[in-house]
């Protein structure tokens, strides 16, 4: 039986939700009114708190400024047809979060802590939830070491928030994307299937020149011989050839996306064939030549179903079909969103009403 945490609430005195606008919500730049924390001490999770967002106190020495263990989570709350809360596959984030814990070599957090924590502070601020088609309540575990302590070693003390912010969607036109064969993301024996902040910190600089450059993101391939696709940017990517869904199987260097899984689940329970396995530029090149390739997006948390319409190699382009025409992605993200929204049954069973 789980048990039932005693979690102590502080509301703010004063909510920003009257002077926010609501149908302008750049990605992640506004937060609701609180945030749940806790922190690891002794070897257990205490101090059950939800609090006013804002700033919190630190030593400069912390670990995680030093030494980077950080991890985090991205997930979303909808506003329901019936106007209800709900939270998409909530579970999935708690499982993945403390498998990147582990790899980080950082404290486990109890399912309790994490599920519970989420529906109190989703109750206090489930005001922010938009009733706009599209847009969503992104909301962000994350977890990071706090002993104070300048030495290479696990820290002793972590501390976990859930921060939310309401959003629109992260990308708001499909995508042109370079091919990176210089610079990598993440290697074999590394931590490239955890979300931490090292994985995208490492992204940025390649991520930038690639804009400055003209385009809309990268697609990361293997550090070894950049031979393989893996992810672009922060999400995960699928080709459809010759009818088929075609993706990077998850492995160390790839991560174990809860969108991807999410997408694949739908395709087959729609009919639509699905492979898994290590995919190749050269091959997908040849698909998009040919006239093969007819559809290729990213998906993730925040991506969920972005087109991606033109594909660069070393300088070349290799345009791919308008977006508009495509039928199997589209199908399958208007299913998606049917779901998450509450407007068809979740057979599924990922909606977690709060």
């Amino acid at each position: 039986m789980i048990e039932t945490l005693t979690i102590k609430t502080t509301k703010t005195a004063h909510s920003r939700l009257a002077e926010t606008d609501k149908t302008d919500l750049p990605f992640g730049k506004y937060f609701t009114d609180h945030m749940f924390v806790a922190d690891y001490i002794d070897g257990e999770w205490t101090n059950f708190e939800i609090v006013p967002y804002g700033p919190i106190p630190m030593s400069p020495a912390i670990s995680a400024l030093h030494y980077g263990q950080t991890i985090f989570e991205g997930m979303k709350a909808y506003k329901q047809a019936d106007g209800s809360v709900s939270v998409f596959r909530a579970d999935k984030n708690w499982a993945r979060l403390n498998k990147s814990a582990e790899r980080m070599s950082m404290a486990t957090l109890p399912e309790e802590v994490f599920m519970q924590g989420l529906a109190a502070l989703i109750d206090v601020d489930r005001d922010w939830v938009p009733d706009i088609e599209n847009y969503s309540l992104y909301i962000r575990p994350t977890m990071f070491a706090t002993d104070p302590f300048l030495g290479v070693r696990p820290s002793s003390t972590y501390k976990f928030l859930i921060l939310m912010s309401p959003s629109a969607p992260y990308y708001s036109k499909p995508l042109k994307v370079k091919i990176e064969t210089k610079y990598t993301r993440s290697v074999d024996g590394g931590v490239g299937a955890a979300k931490t902040g090292g994985n995208y910190s490492m992204a940025m600089l390649p991520t930038t020149k690639a804009l400055e450059e003209g385009f809309d993101q990268l697609i990361w391939t293997d550090a070894k011989e950049h031979r393989f696709v893996e992810e672009s940017g922060a999400a995960n990517l699928m080709f459809v050839v010759d009818g088929k869904i075609l993706t990077p199987e998850v492995r160390e260097t790839i991560l174990d996306g809860i969108t991807r899984d999410t997408i694949i689940h739908l395709a087959k329970s729609l009919g639509y064939e699905v492979e898994e396995r290590r995919v190749e530029i050269k091959e997908v090149l040849e698909y998009a030549e040919s006239g093969r390739l007819t559809e290729a997006f990213a998906v993730g948390t925040a991506a969920t179903v972005t087109q991606i319409y033109e594909m660069n190699y070393e300088g070349k382009a290799y345009p791919l079909t308008d977006p508009a025409t495509r039928t199997i992605s589209t199908g399958i993200a208007k299913k998606l969103n049917e779901i998450r929204y509450g407007l068809t049954a979740d057979e599924f069973g990922w909606n977690w009403i709060v």
